[in-house]
């Protein structure tokens, strides 16, 4: 037996600002201990039966991020599978159930699953599994009910049917739509019924003989766009003028509400969404007042309060029910009751244009990462860390020059046609419009202080020549920033 877990990377959190942002969202956040949502999602996994190095689904902008974290955790083999836009649950599933018959056979198990949620009860979980797997050896697309704890209007509600002979999953008597107050009261009080956790285990073959049921156009767009996918060791890159044409549909809509083929299986072990900050709620409690605080916190007569610090010391003073998240370049206060509204703060923020809703301070990139220590209409000011036998593109600037200072480790450097090392207290200039790349060619981190002068200083100011992660920009962008003020973003070094 192969088991294949399919982990859903995508999405951007945005309850979770100001920790979450779009470059880099909540599932690559560590939330709840020393390792992201995602490690622990692919470390979960692993220890199932059968279980082979996890698949997982994300966009363009974070691959390098997901390849990161896994070789954090020592998972190995690992494949990255590409979307080119997002399109649901549905057309993901349908292109890794594909992938998944390439690499392992028709009758290999697929468990799709968020990569940022969290589920503290391995034990639990792993014999829901378990019953799970029968039941999809036995022909059933299985989907988990979450043991609902409150009436909550946030998820959709699945109610059970009977059980199903030979197994411990049972028939889906009803899905039903995010209920209002009284109704989910009712479902609490009735029984039987489960939230949904938007969590599926079946095989490849038979989840794709019913997508080719009820949704045939979109299982051909997927399959055209794994046939036309560009692969390299780690990436597959869907096609993305095929997996755009495909319908944007969850794989509830898509296959579960129509199959005879459905089936449920419990699951009771402390499950949670990480839908909004009240999720701190759940972690052990740091004080006998009903607070609970992560970081350089200081609480004085102050009751059920939430709060993350993460560069500067937070102090609360007589007060209760708060939420308070600190970052290096904002910080939100709001009241547990309106943890569920922090999606309006960043939709102004983009509706201002704001850097915010977007990035942290520091922005990590494949190479390592970088953060902005100061910025003004001519100069800009970085701290740049480059990992061990990493380097930047080689790239020139048409608005701007670099004075690069080495601060720690050894730095490659060419500037045209020299090539030289920098050790730690030397530093260079690279004039505007020269040709220049930075590597590390040591074993430890290079840092550096850049110093960036000229009349326009935005991350779309690059020209690639050559770029060892596949980022070099087609001729048409190269021509655009040559020949005119920059128009799209470009991702930066």
């Amino acid at each position: 037996m192969v088991l294949l877990p399919c982990l859903l990377a995508g999405g951007s959190g945005t309850r979770l600002w100001p920790l979450s942002r779009e470059q880099y969202p909540k599932q690559f956040l560590r939330l709840t201990d020393d390792k992201s949502l995602l490690q622990n999602t692919a470390l979960r996994a692993q220890r199932l039966p059968g279980a082979v190095a996890p698949l997982t689904i994300c966009g363009e902008q974070h691959r390098f991020i997901v390849a990161e974290q896994m070789r954090e955790i020592g998972v190995a083999g690992s494949t990255i599978l590409l979307e080119p836009v997002g399109r649901n649950t549905a057309p993901a599933a349908a292109c890794a159930a594909y992938w998944a018959i390439e690499q392992y056979g028709p009758e290999t198990l697929l468990f799709v699953m968020a990569a940022d949620h969290v589920i503290p009860d391995q034990a639990a979980f792993d014999k829901a599994v378990a019953a799970a797997i029968v039941a999809a050896q036995h022909g059933r697309i299985v989907t988990f009910g979450i043991r609902p704890t409150g009436p909550e209007t946030g998820f959709g509600y699945i109610k059970s049917g009977s059980l199903l002979a030979g197994t411990d999953a049972f028939e889906i008597a009803a899905f039903v739509e995010k209920p209002a107050r009284e109704k989910a009261e009712s479902f609490l009080r009735e029984g039987g019924y489960h939230w949904n956790g938007g969590m599926f285990l079946f095989r490849a073959d038979v989840f794709l003989a019913e997508m080719k049921r009820f949704e045939a156009q979109m299982d051909a767009d997927c399959v055209e766009a794994l046939a036309k996918a560009k692969r390299d060791i780690d990436f597959v890159r869907l096609d993305a003028e095929a997996f755009k044409r495909a319908r944007n549909e969850s794989i509830d809509y898509a296959v579960m509400e129509k199959t005879d083929k459905a089936a449920l299986v419990p699951l009771d072990a402390g499950w949670d969404d990480v839908g909004s900050w009240n999720f701190m709620d759940k972690q052990p409690k740091t004080d006998g007042r009903g607070n609970v605080v992560r970081g350089d916190v200081l609480i004085e007569d102050s009751d059920n309060s939430l709060v993350h610090a993460t560069k500067r010391l937070v102090a609360l003073v007589g007060v209760k029910d708060q939420v308070v998240i600190e970052t290096e370049d904002a910080v939100l206060v709001t009241t547990r009751a309106h943890v569920q509204d922090v999606k309006k703060i960043v939709q102004k923020l983009k509706s201002q244009g704001r850097a915010e809703a977007h990035a942290h301070a520091r922005v990590y990139r494949p190479w390592g990462w970088y953060e902005t220590i100061s910025l003004s209409d001519r100069f800009q000011v970085k701290r740049i860390m480059v990992k061990p036998n990493e380097k930047l593109s080689l790239q020139m600037h048409h608005h701007r020059a670099e004075h690069w200072v080495v601060v720690k480790g050894t730095a490659r450097v060419t500037n045209n046609d020299k090539e030289f090392l920098l050790t730690e207290d030397q530093s260079t200039y690279i004039s505007l419009g020269h040709t220049h790349r930075l590597e590390n060619p040591g074993k430890v981190p290079l840092e550096l202080i850049e110093v960036q002068s000229g009349s326009y200083l935005g991350e779309d100011d690059i020209v690639r020549f050559e770029d060892i992660y596949g980022r070099t920009p087609a001729p048409k962008v190269v021509a655009e920033v040559a020949g005119m003020p920059p128009k799209s973003k470009l991702p930066g070094s």
